[in-house]
């Protein structure tokens, strides 16, 4: 029997207790009146059980070695931060983004595109995740992809910074729940499609709905012409 490292079994501590702080957290900030305090206050632990969640599953996946979660953790937090950035950036291309936007999205986009490589060109790399590591891998090259293009292209949609933070919060917690569910849930459940299939069943549908209403509710209604016939 392994006996695990001192700091192994702390990290695993860390980032077994703030996982479970960010399932329960996140539909708390959901559930609260948006823009509200207790939404920002749990937004905000929400981010930070997210840091703490990919802070530890690096070393921790480097050192077994399990790639796949490495790169799931990079991509995770990624969402979750940019989810929180673009608050901070709703005049994007015009001077707001820092250093940090850039290194955070960039290291996204490469980290996911290793991730889809691996998983076509060398499976054993990424523990034989086969359609789930390309899908997270062509998930995170195109939202860090368009996030970057964002920096330099203003988007169109004065709303854009309230859709980008939904879904890329939302985006996070469906990150987060696959790879559980796919590396964690096996064990008791063997391997079935069904185990990462389902957070998105729930996750997609649910960005989707909340998009579809707050641009109902945010685009101007076209005002009816009334012609006169003369």
């Amino acid at each position: 029997m392994t006996v695990e490292p001192i700091w192994m079994e702390f990290l695993l501590a860390v980032h077994v207790t703030a996982g479970f702080g960010a399932f329960l957290l996140a539909p708390v900030a959901l559930m609260t009146s948006k823009g509200g305090k207790q939404h920002k206050r749990w937004g905000m632990v929400y981010l930070w059980c997210m840091g703490l969640v990919a802070g530890t599953a690096l070393p921790m996946a480097l050192f077994r070695p399990v790639l796949f979660l490495a790169l799931v953790a990079i991509l995770s937090f990624y969402l979750a931060f940019t989810g929180y950035r673009v608050l901070k950036l709703k005049s994007l291309a015009g001077g707001n983004t820092q250093p940090v936007d850039w290194i955070v999205t960039g290291a996204c986009f490469f980290s996911s595109a290793a991730l889809l490589l691996l998983a076509v060109l060398r499976p054993a790399l990424v523990q034989h995740m086969g359609i789930v590591a390309i899908l997270f891998g062509a998930l995170g090259i195109r939202t860090s992809g368009m996030h970057l293009l964002s920096f330099v292209r203003k988007p169109t949609d004065k709303m854009f910074w309230l859709y980008k933070h939904f879904q890329h919060f939302i985006a996070s917690y469906i990150a987060a729940w696959t790879a559980f569910s796919t590396v964690t849930l096996p064990q008791l459940f063997g391997h079935t499609l069904w185990l990462w299939i389902w957070p998105s069943a729930i996750g997609v549908p649910a960005i989707l709905l909340t998009t579809a209403y707050y641009k109902r509710k945010f685009t101007p209604r076209e005002r009816a012409v009334t012609t006169v016939a003369v």
